[in-house]
């Protein structure tokens, strides 16, 4: 049994919403051992709702629909699944009485338009929906020499395609046979090195056909490493998991960081509180964007003392206390510079560790025929001064996050190693 899964809306093929359904979709079907091989986004169109729906049908066995069960004229699922069935749509009376009921409770008299919800093609099943006006569609469509490809079309709104997933779809699939494998996926992040570089040290464990399949992908300089597994039991797909995530840990080494969702500040947040260390920090080239990514940790509040941040190219801070400060007339920051703000920023806020980000600048590089853009990171505390040269060569627009990522990687390091304070 495989499954395509439709998302329709002129709001999700115009990029104005993020379909986020047909990812939760995904993972609830892997969840009961039925595999996606397509997702469609369409928009509001009956035509192309008509052409999706029949290829869909054609090449899978359960499709999985949501968006287009709403009241109003671009709502056109209803009309799409009827014509692909050959079938007129019928009224459907108790269907029609609980959206008035819903609208009575509320207070408000239901509009005329909404009478167009408990229509449903000929034949059909209505699916439920507790959470709102827009009942679900269960139909089975027929298909030569095949069984019938089974198709449910729930609401766009999350929640209610959520409850009626769970409560109504994923019930109807069982019984239909899913669930004799197990689909489990996990994930590994990493920071630091390349794709290539990183595919490089995992060796065959990226072997097309593998099992578990282990692939690659990167975002803003983080590597996720994707597990998928299958099995008859959670229990063998965890076991399988479990033994692929230790040979990633011993190829990868200190570049694994986390899992699943977990992000570098995150973890670093994590080893502070366990050290019972504090940190703070001062930007120049990140524009503030570690502290920002900290503060929005839960509990970074207790780690956290604060943040300096400073133009890259004038700062319109004071030169308070002695603390140095980057200008415009400022020569090239240096190692030695990045280390003093670190310093300086540490006993400005009283904070074990001082994490400092020089502003961007321009050098010349032994060999390369260009100049090239980098920045230095340190980071001080008791019996430690760690620097470190960040080369911010590549695509201009994630060059800030890499090098905020970057920052707290080196402290994401040294936290095992450092001294209580």
């Amino acid at each position: 049994m495989h499954a395509e899964i439709i998302a329709i809306g002129t709001e999700l093929t115009t990029g104005a919403k993020l379909d986020t359904n047909s990812q939760w979709l995904s993972q609830e079907l892997a969840a009961i051992g039925v595999p996606v091989q397509f997702h469609t986004t369409v928009a509001d169109d009956l035509a192309a709702n008509v052409d999706v729906i029949r290829i869909a049908a054609s090449r899978v066995d359960v499709v999985l629909i949501s968006g287009g069960l709403g009241p109003t004229l671009d709502d056109l699922t209803r009309d799409a699944l009827a014509a692909v069935a050959g079938k007129q749509l019928v009224l459907h009376e108790p269907s029609l009485e609980i959206i008035r009921g819903m609208f009575q409770r509320r207070g408000r008299v239901m509009p005329e338009r909404n009478v167009v919800q408990a229509m449903f093609p000929e034949g059909s099943e209505v699916v439920p929906n507790p959470g709102g006006t827009a009942p679900g569609i269960w139909l089975e469509l027929p298909r030569d020499g095949r069984p019938p490809c089974r198709i449910a079309a729930m609401p766009g709104v999350p929640s209610e395609m959520k409850g009626m997933f769970i409560d109504e779809v994923r019930p109807r699939l069982i019984a239909l046979g899913a669930g004799g494998k197990v689909i489990r996926q996990a994930r590994v992040n990493c920071f630091g090195l390349g794709e290539s570089a990183a595919e490089e040290l995992l060796g065959d464990l990226t072997k097309r056909g593998r099992d578990p399949e282990v692939g690659i992908t990167v975002h803003e300089a983080t590597i996720t490493l994707r597990i998928v597994t299958e099995a008859t039991t959670a229990d063998e797909c965890d076991a399988k998991i479990a033994d692929t995530k230790r040979l990633i840990c011993e190829r990868m080494g200190e570049h694994v960081f986390g899992e699943e969702d977990e992000e570098l500040e995150d973890v670093v947040v994590r080893l502070l509180a366990e050290r019972d260390a504090t940190l703070a920090t001062c930007e120049g080239a990140t524009g503030g964007l570690i502290a920002s990514r900290l503060t929005k940790v839960l509990g970074s509040a207790r780690c956290f003392c604060g943040a300096e941040v400073v133009s890259g190219s004038a700062a319109d801070a004071r030169d308070d206390q002695n603390r140095p400060v980057l200008t415009s007339n400022s020569s090239p920051p240096s190692k030695g510079e990045a280390r003093e703000q670190a310093r300086s920023c540490r006993e400005r806020f009283s904070s074990a560790l001082g994490l400092a980000v020089s502003r961007e600048v321009t050098t010349a590089v032994p060999g390369s025929p260009e100049p090239v853009r980098v920045a230095f990171i340190a980071l001080v505390g008791d019996g430690v001064e760690l620097v470190r040269e960040v080369n911010l060569a590549g695509d201009p627009a994630i060059q800030r996050s890499r090098l905020a990522k970057a920052g707290l990687d080196l402290v994401r390091r040294h936290l095992p190693r450092a001294a209580k304070r």
